[in-house]
């Protein structure tokens, strides 16, 4: 069995009102319901939003890497 070392990569943004580390899980989490072969993540970007001078959400943007399937085209 031939182990692939070329990826897909794709942008994802993850939002959550509880914390960063919730944001990438649930952008994981989401991704991986349409995605299959998620092998890694990046984050890029965090940033939140503020309402009446409280943190109201997170978000963070990452990167996610998945592997290609036989078959499937690199220019898709």
């Amino acid at each position: 069995m031939e182990e692939k070392h070329i990826y897909k990569v794709i942008e994802l943004v993850g939002s959550s009102t509880d914390s960063v580390e919730d944001a990438i899980r649930m952008a994981i989490r989401c991704a991986g319901k349409s995605l299959r072969n998620l092998r890694w993540f990046e984050v890029v970007q965090t940033r939140g939003h503020i309402e009446n001078g409280e943190i109201h959400h997170f978000q963070v943007v990452l990167k996610a890497g998945f592997t290609l399937e036989d078959g499937d085209d690199e220019d898709d």
